[in-house]
């Protein structure tokens, strides 16, 4: 490990302990309001953002940026999954050796197959998707390099069959009625994938490369770095995202929003039954994540939800009555590491705090 790395908290740490964000001063409802909008829009004008936020443009500028600054929220911008080719997306559950989970988790981190990455309550140490690209023959490279990670103790890998629902901008339900599930199918479920691998060319990636480290950049400060004229950096990205080749990921901890249940489900669902829940679920927008995985029938979930009785509510008030459901199996994120093939700048501070509050 190195000099930035702390051990995995104790049993018996209170959960919100890990899941508080390491900032410098508290995050008003102006700040959430500013990172809501960049969950809906990682590269919106600090005027559009201004409008929805109800402030001055230069106050919500002000704050964006050290919201920004602070690690609060990351806006990065990647290839959309399986615009470079054919790919096949595993759903990984870890046990660790005792006290193994953060070492494990980091190298996880650092693989460029991995897209996700939590520390997890419950029967598992460690929650991961693993992103294969290519024909099965890669298949067993990858996930036995992958399972070879010092630390790991038991490695279950489920196919994702179909993903329903991928979305970043689970924070509006803060101030959207969004408990009136949306009647249009297509403002919930993935934008289909109509990117041609030949879109990128060397420009095009080095383009991408900066775009993942700040989504935010401007076009004028990429192509000085990459010294390019700032017209080309323009049109090639405006080429790359109407084609839909890039997917905008703007991660922040939902603590600093006020929330506090992160929640992955694996939900049994009888066969026949099995769409209609995930197109029932995939319209609530606490809903994050939804896709069908190859085992048992199963709907892989991921809810964020404010506390853990609007958690309690979901489940016996949405997900008991669905018809088809049998039954579920669920883990509490105490802080994810990676999302979207990025590493959230918060996750060291956040177990180094976690460690500071047992001493």
């Amino acid at each position: 490990m190195d000099q930035n790395s702390a051990s995995v908290p104790a049993p018996g740490v209170p959960a919100d302990t890990m899941s508080g964000v390491h900032i410098s001063r508290d995050v008003t409802d102006l700040d959430r309001r500013i990172v809501v909008a960049l969950q809906q829009d990682g590269r919106a004008s600090w005027t559009s953002i201004a409008e929805f936020a109800g402030a001055s443009v230069s106050t919500v500028t002000r704050r964006g940026q050290q919201l920004l600054a602070e690690g609060v929220v990351r806006v990065g911008i990647v290839p959309t999954l399986g615009s470079e080719g054919h790919v096949e997306t595993f759903f990984v559950r870890i046990n660790c050796t005792p006290g193994a989970q953060l070492a494990v988790a980091q190298s996880l981190i650092g693989s460029p197959y991995v897209r996700f990455v939590t520390l997890v309550t419950g029967k598992f140490d460690v929650f991961a998707e693993v992103v294969i690209p290519g024909d099965s023959a890669n298949y067993a490279h990858v996930l036995t390099d992958l399972q070879g990670i010092p630390g790991v103790e038991r490695w279950r890998s489920d196919l994702v069959v179909h993903t329903y629902k991928v979305s970043f901008d689970w924070g509006r339900q803060l101030y959207d009625s969004h408990a009136e599930p949306t009647a249009d199918p297509q403002s919930y479920m993935p934008a289909p994938n109509t990117c041609d691998p030949t879109h990128f060319d060397d420009a095009d990636h080095a383009i991408v490369e900066e775009l993942s480290i700040n989504g935010r950049a401007s076009f004028l400060s990429i192509a000085a770095k990459l010294d390019m004229n700032e017209s080309s950096v323009r049109r090639r990205y405006e080429r790359m995202r109407s084609a839909g080749c890039l997917t905008t990921v703007t991660m922040v901890p939902a603590s600093a929003l006020g929330m506090s249940a992160e929640t992955l489900l694996m939900l049994r669902v009888e066969p026949s039954h099995l769409a209609s829940v995930a197109q029932t679920l995939a319209q609530h927008v606490s809903v994050r994540f939804l896709a069908t995985v190859l085992e048992e029938n199963s709907l892989y979930c991921e809810i964020i939800l404010p506390s853990t009785e609007t958690l309690h509510d979901f489940l016996t008030g949405t997900i008991a009555h669905l018809k088809g459901v049998r039954g579920w199996n669920a883990a509490m994120e105490l802080v994810f590491m990676k999302r979207g093939f990025i590493e959230t700048p918060w996750w060291r501070a956040q177990v180094a705090s976690a460690e500071a509050a047992i001493h």
